[in-house]
């Protein structure tokens, strides 16, 4: 679950689980928004990662930054870049996917697909789900890597 978040990263453990839920910060206001879901600004989850997506294009395609709370590598940490496309359409409640390469700490890379759902208030959520898939050594360990 992916929720628009406060202004400023920051990080806590975050659960093994492919389900997330996102939702929108107290200081992330859009007041022209009139029900539809604008996925640019600001994002945190329900388990601590944050993300920054940029502004979306015509076509729906946007980049950001992914900012994770936790990693199974020994290395720190570090920000990494998202690229994804949204579906337009009309009524606003649009589906989106988007990759992150872990390219700065780890050999691996993870799949978002989801949802915003725009709610009484302007308040935003996007329902994700992901997958993550790490490097192995053969193709004989391929069941562990995802």
């Amino acid at each position: 679950l992916l929720c628009q978040a406060a202004e400023t990263p920051g990080g806590e453990k975050e659960a093994e689980a492919t389900n997330t839920k996102w939702w929108q910060g107290q200081q992330q206001k859009h007041p022209t928004r009139s029900g539809k879901c604008v996925l640019s600004g600001w994002w945190e989850n329900d388990l601590g990662s944050k993300m920054l997506v940029s502004t979306v294009d015509r076509q729906g395609n946007f980049t950001g930054t992914y900012h994770t709370a936790v990693s199974s590598t020994g290395k720190p940490i570090k920000p990494c870049t998202l690229v994804g496309s949204q579906h337009l359409d009309k009524d606003g409640q649009c589906t989106f996917g988007f990759t992150v390469n872990w390219e700065k700490f780890s050999d691996s890379t993870a799949v978002f697909v989801g949802q915003c759902f725009a709610g009484d208030g302007g308040k935003e959520v996007l329902k994700t789900s992901w997958l993550l898939r790490e490097k192995v050594d053969s193709e004989s360990s391929d069941w562990k890597a995802t």
